[in-house]
């Protein structure tokens, strides 16, 4: 499965690409991702996608697919414990 979001500024953002675990290891989600890629670009708009930096499986099919790191994110919470209730 992959999800994409409408086009914006000329880009259109792959936002999820999930494959279920018992599937994992056949080539599904390079093709989805590949096919969507591929599409989004027909269409006259550039493909981008975020990705987990620390995700090395991901990160390979990507840079196979045509994708380049651009940028690097970091996440910060202030104030009181994210993780408690």
């Amino acid at each position: 499965m992959a999800v994409a979001t409408p086009p914006a500024a000329g880009a259109v953002r792959i936002t999820t690409v999930y494959t279920p675990p018992h599937l994992r290891g056949r080539g599904y989600a390079g093709a989805v991702t590949a096919d969507l890629s591929a599409r989004i670009v027909a269409g006259g708009d550039e493909a981008v996608l975020f990705t987990d930096s620390a995700n090395p499986t991901s990160n390979g099919l990507y840079r196979r697919l045509g994708y380049e790191p651009l940028a690097d994110f970091a996440e910060y919470a202030f104030g009181a414990d994210p993780k408690s209730p």
